[in-house]
């Protein structure tokens, strides 16, 4: 993999781009992509974006996001789009398989794969070009890295800044958690004298859900959460029966694996979420509890030392009774309590 710089000279040349990301893309995903993708058409390449599945509804005010395509809604247009790709930018993920039903597209395309990531072990044989930095605190903030490196700064306007700050805002959970750079803040404050306003787009991405969700997080709260002190873990388990009955949808349940860490002493959260063909895991730590080895020990995934994620195909009883037994077995590194 050569580096993400090589491309640079190349930018002036026109072609056609896809980009890509991970299923069910966050705001990260979604907001890196069209970043670079409003950066990309300046240069008059032709470019598409795709999604591997749907995206959350909160996502949608994203300059460009209209323009998405939905690989599971317009595959035959997706898959032209990627057969004709010169370049294949791959956004927030770094192994294929994290595109769901795309992987064998993009590994057969004829097009350059060009890796922007800061996940942890990436599948560098698969890309032409690349970076892959875990210190980086977003995939938006590593796009605004390139477009400054580029020489062409000049060419951030509204709607890039829009969806590089919302990436970056909530990849840091608002900025507070230890990704949180001073190279982040000098970003958000060049993207301010550029046009920024900040205030927007915080009250779209968490001013805009509907009561059900609300009501939906009481009952999560206050039914579906165990506290396990002895082990400072917290895990919240939910049956598809809950999703169903209150009606939530992709992004509904975006930051509620956050909600356990506000409670004093707890050093790991985790919740699974039934969905039907798999059960998705999610875990966030404080400190040195490393949950990317956890996610990649017991649940198929990985991420972050602070936030990782994975999934399982096993009943939820199953899985759960699964992360019982991983806190356990990781008692020495989460319990400061005396057995």
């Amino acid at each position: 993999m050569q580096p993400l710089n090589t491309i640079i000279p190349q930018l002036d040349k026109p072609r056609n781009v896809v980009i890509t990301t991970h299923q069910k893309p966050d705001a990260d995903a979604m907001g890196s992509s069209l970043g670079l993708y409003h950066f990309l058409t300046r240069f008059g390449h032709q470019v598409t974006v795709i999604s591997p599945t749907n995206w959350a509804a909160f996502l949608n005010w994203m300059p460009g996001c209209k323009k998405v395509l939905d690989y599971e809604s317009a595959e035959t247009k997706a898959n032209a789009a990627i057969e004709a790709a010169d370049w294949l930018f791959c956004l927030d993920f770094n192994v294929l398989s994290r595109t769901k039903r795309m992987e064998s597209k993009l590994a057969q395309a004829r097009g350059e794969r060009i890796l922007i990531d800061h996940h942890q072990e990436p599948q560098v044989a698969v890309f032409a070009y690349g970076e892959s930095n875990t210190a980086k605190s977003s995939t938006s903030e590593m796009v605004y890295d390139f477009i400054v490196a580029s020489g062409h700064a000049d060419k951030i306007d509204e709607d890039i800044a829009e969806c590089l700050y919302a990436g970056s805002m909530t990849d840091t959970g608002s900025f507070r958690f230890p990704s949180t750079t001073s190279s982040v803040h000098r970003m958000v404050a060049d993207l301010k004298d550029r046009g920024l306003k900040h205030s927007r787009v915080h009250e779209e991405l968490f001013d805009n859900f509907l009561e059900n969700r609300f009501r939906f997080i009481g009952h999560v709260l206050t039914n579906r959460m165990e506290i396990f002190y002895e082990y400072n873990t917290a895990l919240i388990a939910i049956p598809q029966a809950d999703l169903i009955k209150y009606d939530i949808r992709t992004g509904d349940t975006e930051g509620l694996v956050n909600y356990p860490l506000s409670i004093q002493g707890i050093k790991l959260a985790a919740i699974i979420i039934d969905r039907g063909e798999e059960r998705k895991s999610s875990f966030r730590s404080k400190g040195d509890f490393d949950v990317n080895t956890f996610a990649r020990k017991y649940f198929n995934g990985g991420g972050h030392y602070n936030a990782a994620g994975g999934f399982n195909k096993e009943p939820l009883e199953e899985v759960v009774e699964k992360f019982k037994a991983a806190m356990k077995e990781n008692a020495g590194q989460l319990s400061t309590y005396k057995f």
